[in-house]
Order: C-alpha cells, then sequence, then structure tokens
C-alpha cells in the first residue's frame, strides 16, 4: 500500500484522489490558481472535505473559475447563488470571490499573469519542507504572512494568512508532502 501524508483520510476516495493528483503540484496556470484561491477563500472556517464536496457547484456558479466572467457576475447572481445549495451560501464569502476576480484580473494586468506574481513570494520555486508527522505541519510561516498582507493591500478579502498558506501547500508553492508519502518525490518532478 502506498504511503500517504498523515492527514489524508484514506477511506475517502474523493479526498485521496485530490491528494494523488493536485495537492502540491506546482501550479503555474492562472485558471486553476484562481480556482484554488477561490476554493480556498471559501474554506474559510470549514472543512476542506465540505469544498471539495461542493467543487462542482462552483464550478457551475463561479462560471468554470473563469476570473474574467467571475468579475462581471451581478448583485442578482449572488442572490441566485444565496439559494443554490451545491456551494456554501455566504454572501461574504460569493461577494469575495467577485471581488476577488476583478483583484487577480488587476495583478494579472501589472505582471502579465498571476502566476508570476504569486511564484515571487517563494523566489520562483517551490519550498522543500521536512514534514516527518501532523505536528510538524504549520499554519502559516513568514512566506504566507507576507503574501496574504500584500493581497490584503490590494483588496483581497477572506485570503488571511492561515488560509493563504493552505493555497501555498495546494498549489505547490511548498511542498508539503511528507517525507516518506509517494507523492513527495514525483511533486519534486515539477519543479
Amino acid at each position: 500500500m502506498k504511503k500517504r501524508c498523515p492527514w489524508v483520510p484514506l477511506e475517502k476516495d474523493f479526498y485521496v484522489e485530490y491528494h494523488d493528483t493536485e495537492w502540491g503540484v506546482p501550479l503555474h496556470d492562472d485558471h486553476k490558481i484562481f480556482e484554488f484561491l477561490t476554493l480556498e477563500s471559501a474554506q474559510a472556517g470549514l472543512s476542506w472535505e465540505t469544498i471539495l464536496k461542493k467543487r462542482d457547484g462552483y464550478r457551475k456558479n463561479f462560471k468554470n473559475f473563469d476570473p474574467k466572467k467571475v468579475a462581471k457576475l451581478t448583485e442578482k447572481d449572488v442572490e441566485r447563488m444565496l439559494q443554490d445549495s451545491s456551494i456554501i451560501r455566504n454572501r461574504a464569502k460569493i461577494e469575495s470571490a467577485i471581488n476577488n476576480a476583478k483583484k487577480f484580473l488587476e495583478i494579472r494586468e501589472e505582471f502579465g499573469t498571476f502566476d508570476t506574481y504569486m511564484w515571487s513570494f517563494v523566489g520562483g520555486k517551490p519550498i522543500q519542507n521536512n514534514i516527518k508527522k501532523i505536528e510538524d505541519y504549520s499554519a502559516t510561516t513568514k512566506e504566507s504572512d507576507v503574501f496574504a498582507k500584500d493581497l490584503k493591500k490590494r483588496g483581497f478579502k477572506f485570503l488571511g494568512p492561515t488560509t493563504v498558506y493552505a493555497h501555498m501547500q495546494a498549489s505547490g508553492m511548498v511542498n508539503d508532502h511528507s517525507v516518506d508519502c509517494f507523492r513527495r518525490k514525483e511533486v519534486q518532478k515539477y519543479t
């Protein structure tokens, strides 16, 4: 049996699939980065399992995570989404996703890609951590603190240091696969 990170609930196939195929793979595609940012901000205060189960609802409601289309969503769209149980029905989170799409586009305008901006916080390559047990995982780092502070200054919402660090882990800015996880070496190949 393959060894996985200690946080993976092995009895939940969809969670194992996420870990084995997406989590920690260095992302450089702005479209996918926007998806991850949107899902991470929706997750604030909730379990990641809840978000994974509602991912298809987010894809449908948030225009398959096209930031240009999300930025154009209206109050009417917000009201419709508040009635849709396929996503988290929290007005502030829905409105923040729309706001964040607009800010995301501003960063792309300034830097050429959001990818260029985002990866600058780790010097352009993933930080390789040495996780041996569940207690070794950090909630934040100095990099996530700086990244979150800059996002806040630029007007992003629901992306504090803890949420930003979760995004950094998910998008491969840090390799937090445990040292004995089979994905650790596979993910390192992407760098």
